[in-house]
């Protein structure tokens, strides 16, 4: 109870000490024109995200910090037709991450995106580089500055470190819209996977290894993906590739969408002979987004279901943990409703999320979790307290209480 009474506090007091209002504007952020007509200019985003954790059910009082993401994005475009995106930060600093002069070999600040972009027609645009043009589902392409939830699941970015760098390819993509149809398709090279986080394991005759391009060359050295949704009301921009997670009722959209993660020979296993046999790792999924005002009375709604199947072949878990990536499906919700306007021109959104996991090597297991938005302003600065629980095959369950602070401009 005190811990949950702490994190409680830590919320409220801060709430409490905020006056900023929830709907002051900062347009298009830290932008800077550089032509007359303001066809050339960059733009400058920068964020940060603290968390706060600690387990209800310990038997000691602990709260452990971590600067969850910290970022800088500037997008730099040359005219109409030419964009340049450059995306750098660090993850998950925590204090045995730390390093007396911030040179440890773990590496903190990275390249996330850099990629080019070229407007072949209002329908076309192709790029190449380091890029988060994804497949598979909306919350693969998620933006990390909107979040109903607290986060992302991990399941949600599938590929992560085991064919790209945190959910970045090193391809070439091309995006648009036909109509009311948006689209992503890319082609890529993945991560030579003597560096992913498969690669202290080896496969077996009972478990397959995502090691494919490692133990079996260039036979596993293309990558392919999509993810195509069609936008019944309000269009979502495609400037980016980041789907917004909340629009806390402001827009009137339904979308369908459908994509797909193919990666040949990705995966390996062992034979009766005990040779090594490639396997086709190939992901697909189908999901439903609804934002949507409710009786035009200042509350709103945010809702979203994916049925999500991963094949990397037999019995496949990361690194044998069933909880985070598995040969199986998925099958994930969210919804969170915005209050209206009440507490010092504070918004709440209280929402709750549900993940049921059928697992091919271990049974089923299903994630809970309860919390709430405080809006300070928007998304550019907001205070999340969730509860989450987790369920393992085991049938033992792990919880954890995070309250996290967001600032982004």
């Amino acid at each position: 109870m005190r811990t949950t009474f702490f994190l409680l506090i830590f919320t409220f007091s801060y709430l409490q000490s905020s006056s900023q209002n929830a709907s002051a504007p900062y347009g298009s952020g830290l932008k800077v024109e550089m032509s007359d007509d303001g066809k050339k200019y960059f733009r400058l985003i920068t964020w940060h995200q603290f968390w706060l954790q600690v387990d209800p059910a310990a038997s000691s009082f602990s709260i452990n910090p971590t600067l969850r993401r910290s970022r800088v994005l500037i997008q730099a475009q040359l005219d109409e037709n030419f964009l340049i995106l450059t995306h750098f930060g660090l993850n998950n600093l925590t204090p045995l991450k730390m390093d007396a002069t911030g040179q440890s070999s773990e590496a903190q600040i990275f390249m996330h995106d850099a990629w080019g972009e070229w407007k072949i027609n209002n329908r076309l645009f192709i790029g190449s580089g380091l890029h988060y043009w994804n497949g598979i589902s909306r919350l693969n392409n998620q933006s990390t500055l909107n979040f109903l939830p607290l986060d992302n699941p991990r399941q949600a970015w599938t590929t992560q470190g085991l064919s790209d760098q945190f959910s970045r390819h090193l391809g070439v993509y091309a995006k648009g819209k036909v109509g009311k149809l948006d689209y992503r398709v890319s082609w890529n090279s993945p991560i030579q996977q003597s560096n992913d986080v498969n690669a202290a394991f080896n496969p077996s005759s009972t478990q397959t290894a995502y090691t494919g391009r490692r133990d079996l060359g260039s036979a596993a050295s293309n990558a392919y993906a999509g993810y195509f949704n069609y936008q019944f009301f309000d269009q979502e921009n495609n400037k980016f590739p980041f789907f917004v997670g909340s629009y806390f009722g402001e827009k009137d959209i339904f979308n369908l969408g459908a994509g797909f993660f193919s990666h040949p020979n990705g995966t390996v296993y062992l034979d009766a002979a005990g040779q090594t046999v490639g396997h086709n790792v190939f992901i697909w999924a189908v999901d439903a987004f609804l934002e949507k005002q409710l009786f035009k009375s200042g509350y709103g709604i945010t809702a979203y279901s994916k049925y999500q199947r991963n094949d990397f072949g037999l019995n496949y878990q990361m690194v044998g943990n069933s909880e985070i990536i598995f040969s199986g499906a998925t099958f994930y919700n969210q919804i969170g409703v915005v209050l209206p306007r009440d507490i010092h021109d504070v918004r709440v959104q209280p929402y709750v999320t549900f993940a049921a996991n059928s697992i091919d090597a271990a049974g089923s297991a299903n994630t809970v979790g309860l919390g709430a938005n405080f809006l300070l302003n928007g998304h550019n600065s907001k205070i999340t307290l969730e509860y989450k629980s987790t369920g393992r095959t085991d049938g033992t369950r792990g919880n954890m209480l995070t309250t996290q602070a967001v600032i982004f401009l």
